[in-house]
């Protein structure tokens, strides 16, 4: 099977509650990025084999499906409370996963994405 080209065609391919899971992450992820940067879209890529959303160019998150769960790359060490939130969901210093067999803390998610834009934004000032 060749590798998906688009976000759409890599959805495609997971069953349909993954996929409706990934599309809803997806949603966040490009809300909360315009929301945070202030721009009016979000560019998505295929990088790595996976979806990202691009920000000014460089990435600014990576989400992926899995057997057993999805996950968010990279997620560097976020200020607290909001890393104590986010610690129970760490797999490795940079992932985060979210396990199928719970719900999925979408919410959470968009502040997670606030805040590494709000970091990439600090350091390309």
């Amino acid at each position: 099977m060749a590798a998906p080209t688009s976000i759409d065609e890599y959805i495609a391919g997971f069953p349909p509650d993954i996929a409706e899971r990934l599309t809803r992450i997806r949603e966040v992820i490009e809300t909360a990025v315009r929301h945070a940067h202030g721009s009016d879209s979000a560019e998505e890529r295929i990088r790595y084999g996976m979806p990202a959303v691009m920000l000014g160019g460089r990435y600014a998150l990576h989400f992926a499906g899995w057997k057993k769960h999805i996950g968010l790359y990279p997620v560097p060490t976020l200020p607290d409370p909001l890393e104590g939130e986010v610690a129970p969901y760490r797999a490795e210093k940079d992932s985060v996963v979210f396990p199928h067999s719970g719900p999925i803390p979408y919410e959470l998610i968009g502040r997670i994405t606030e805040a590494i834009v709000a970091e990439r934004d600090a350091t390309t000032e």
